[in-house]
């Protein structure tokens, strides 16, 4: 019996994994819904049943098959961290594409605690999952949960606390691939366990073997990959289980494999789709086997919704009328609020003036600290705060309901004639709220050279601190100059002055990205 556990918490993005964390632990990691929100490892301590564990919550990703940065951290960690247990979070409203996850993860350890979250949004959308047959055909503990509930997570912290003190004892039943596929996996697997059992004979350090133990089902992952010849995945086991393999016998037998595979049309190139397809069938059916839909069209509504802000008609119109409508209720809505502060702060500056005569006050100190400090101070609030108090909530509520990730949809034609990453519009958007925050976002993208692109353009579009800039130069200038009296016309041409600038800056970073990828960051 340990002292203490360590449990790694895994799961696609969005699925309430770090509320689930934050539940677990009483800490606070900032909760968010893209790709990627968590690019490092946090960790947090709790005690169950006396006994002290420590969460560990790995990046939100999708798969482990280490295409982007979050993806290496999460697969390094659950293969090499050496966690005694991993929890993987799943959505019960899409459960099959959150099981290409699990059954991944499935490839490397047994002991997994599948905790089936959003229960109250599956119940809302009229599906009920069977917790017990999922169990049944995954072959590991499974939870259900609602993440802001924290009573649902009893059930969960008593079957992590049974898992790690043996009470229950997962046995993953892992993805059968095509017969021809599973019979190298087989071979090879056997042969890596052999040099590696001849690499231990050899060493007579008994402490260092013990410390670079590998399961059988490890070694039929590292099979897999040696097929698959990934070179950053491969480096990442030899440096890890300080195994070798450029040995002649299993570089000979790795290409054996994949001559025998070839004759099948299995090549290099589509032996990942072959094992990805196969994940995906057997979520498939085991999705059909747990789930049912009261409201088979449940999803149809959300459909035709995305088929009308995606089109290549109205996406972007619409995405240029959301802005637009946006930016008049922040620059209507922030004249009264302004006005107001105006009048509180004018007021007080009176006071402040009428106190400094009276405690006979230089003047040149009540200039400064007043007509100075504090009016620059005041006016600047006055300005700037209420359209930022404005503007975000409005941003939040289109990120909330997702319309966000179908704006880079609708431009991520536009991003890859510019030779750039489609990520790079989720950061240009971040940008609209704060350009270092945009800045930080562009980890998400995989390539070096467009992460760098999109850092370097992320400036182009005005973040939340020049918004009320912005809005006051079109409103003294040009609504000022065309409008004249009549505030309806000059809020909508404050407007269409400020979505012209944001256009304008779109533009200008679609076009300095593609002169980039042209010239001195080429790929």
């Amino acid at each position: 019996m340990k002292n203490t556990y360590t449990i790694a918490l895994a799961g696609n993005p969005n699925v309430g994994k770090s509320t689930i964390f934050n539940n677990l632990t009483g800490m606070h990691q900032h909760t968010g819904n893209w790709t990627g929100k968590t690019v490092a490892n946090a960790t947090g301590k709790s005690i169950i049943k006396g006994i002290e564990f420590t969460f560990v919550d790995i990046p939100g990703t999708y798969s482990i098959m280490s295409n982007s940065e979050e993806e290496e951290i999460a697969r390094d960690y659950i293969c090499f961290g050496n966690p005694d247990a991993t929890i993987i979070v799943v959505d019960s409203t899409c459960l099959e594409r959150n099981l290409n996850l699990v059954f991944q993860i499935m490839e490397i350890t047994d002991n997994i605690i599948v905790c089936v979250n959003l229960l109250d949004e599956a119940e809302k959308k009229k599906i009920k999952v069977n917790l017990k047959k999922l169990e049944e055909l995954l072959g590991v503990p499974v939870v259900g949960t609602i993440a802001r509930d924290k009573n649902t997570l009893e059930n969960l912290k008593d079957t992590i606390y049974k898992v790690c003190e043996g009470e229950i004892k997962p046995c993953a039943k892992e993805v059968k691939y095509m017969p021809e596929i599973e019979q190298n996996i087989t071979v090879l697997s056997r042969k890596i366990e052999d040099e590696k059992n001849r690499e231990k004979r050899s060493v007579q350090n008994k402490l260092l073997i013990e410390e670079k133990e590998i399961s059988k089902k490890m070694y039929r992952w590292i099979a897999i990959k040696l097929i698959d010849g990934e070179e950053k995945i491969l480096k990442s086991i030899t440096e890890n289980f300080e195994l070798d393999l450029e040995e002649q016998e299993i570089k000979q037998s790795v290409t054996e494999a994949k001559q025998k595979l070839e004759k099948r049309k299995i090549t290099s190139k589509n032996f990942k789709d072959k094992i990805v397809s196969n994940i995906m069938k057997r979520a498939e059916d085991v999705t059909k086997e747990v789930c049912t839909f009261e409201n088979t069209d449940y999803k149809e509504k959300d459909r035709k919704i995305d088929k009308i802000l995606t089109s290549k008609t109205f996406g972007i119109p619409i995405m240029i009328l959301f802005l637009g409508i946006i930016f008049w209720i922040t620059i209507v809505g922030a004249n009264y609020p302004s006005e107001i502060l105006f009048n509180i702060f004018n007021w007080i500056q009176d006071k402040l003036i009428a106190l400094a005569k009276y405690i006979h006050c230089p003047t040149w100190i009540s200039n400064l600290l007043i007509d100075g400090i504090y009016q620059t101070l005041t006016w600047i609030i006055a300005v700037m705060l209420p359209p930022m108090a404005i503007f975000f909530p409005l941003f939040t509520i289109l990120e909330d309901l997702g319309y966000l990730p179908r704006i880079a949809f609708n431009m991520d034609g536009f991003f890859k004639k510019a030779c750039c990453s489609g990520k790079q519009m989720i950061t240009m958007c971040m940008g609209f709220g704060c350009n270092a925050c945009g800045v930080t976002g562009c980890r998400i993208i995989d390539s070096p050279r467009e992460r760098l692109i999109a850092i370097i353009t992320n400036n182009f579009v005005p973040c939340n601190g020049r918004f009320p800039f912005l809005i006051t130069i079109a409103t003294i200038f040009i609504a000022g100059a065309f409008a004249g009296s009549n505030k309806i016309l000059a809020s909508i041409l404050s407007t269409l002055a400020v979505v012209v600038v944001i256009i304008f800056g779109i533009f200008l970073t679609l076009i300095i990205s593609k002169i980039l990828s042209k010239t001195i960051l080429k790929g």
